[in-house]
């Protein structure tokens, strides 16, 4: 993965990108909206758009993609706010999160009021996703995996060739998603890192809901969570 425009290096074809990625910081909550593209073709999705839209759409006309898809990570409020008019918007379809968190998705006006979000909207993906299932945009694909804890139909995005992962609120950079939330639990959180994102690899980057990305070793090596000593 690359940052925008961090395409060139070596003109040897074989050592240019095959995707870039760029973070759009959305809401007060400061959620990750991501954008992510392959090379050279520029076709797009939006992970998780959380809200601010105008500013998602700017991002989108600055970087010159063609967004296809939406994918969530899950149905909390922070993450899908903005989907519905999103996907409005561009007219894509939304993919994800998992069924489970269908009870989140069913209540987002609910959601959003309780902390002033305006102009949210219930909404249903065009598909759900499940453990196993396969994603893909231009010539990318992701493998689902389905990491319940911090909610129950969380799910992250694993593209194997470029050992890369986007992992929602499942993990951060020396912490964990909160589970103190309806449908979350500690213990299924943990079990799902442990089973389903460790074994990934040491080398794997990721990108997560909030605040810096990290790698799964260094995770290892470093969360408190991980290592047992919180």
């Amino acid at each position: 993965m690359t940052e925008q425009n961090d395409t060139q290096g070596s003109s040897q074809e074989s050592s240019q990108a095959k995707a870039g990625a760029i973070i759009v910081p959305v809401t007060l909550f400061e959620q990750n909206c991501t954008i992510i593209w392959d090379e050279p073709g520029k076709k797009a999705v939006v992970i998780d758009p959380g809200g601010d839209v105008p500013k998602i759409l700017e991002a989108i006309k600055q970087t010159g993609v063609t967004v296809e898809k939406i994918w969530l990570t899950h149905g909390h409020i922070d993450h899908v706010g903005g989907a519905a008019e999103l996907r409005d918007a561009l007219k894509v379809p939304i993919e994800g999160p998992h069924q489970a968190d269908k009870f989140l998705l069913d209540n987002v006006v609910e959601s959003g009021a309780r902390f002033g979000m305006t102009g949210v909207r219930n909404f249903a993906p065009n598909r759900w996703l499940e453990e196993g299932d396969t994603v893909s945009i231009g010539g990318l694909q992701f493998d689902i995996l389905h990491c319940p804890g911090h909610s129950p139909g969380s799910v992250a995005f694993f593209n194997k060739e470029l050992r890369f992962a986007h992992v929602g609120d499942v993990l951060f950079a020396g912490s964990v998603g909160r589970t103190d939330l309806p449908g979350g639990s500690h213990a299924t959180l943990i079990s799902s890192i442990k089973t389903k994102l460790l074994p990934l690899g040491d080398d794997v980057g990721f990108i997560c809901g909030h605040g810096a990305g990290s790698s799964i070793g260094q995770e290892r090596m470093t969360n408190p969570f991980i290592t047992g000593e919180m």
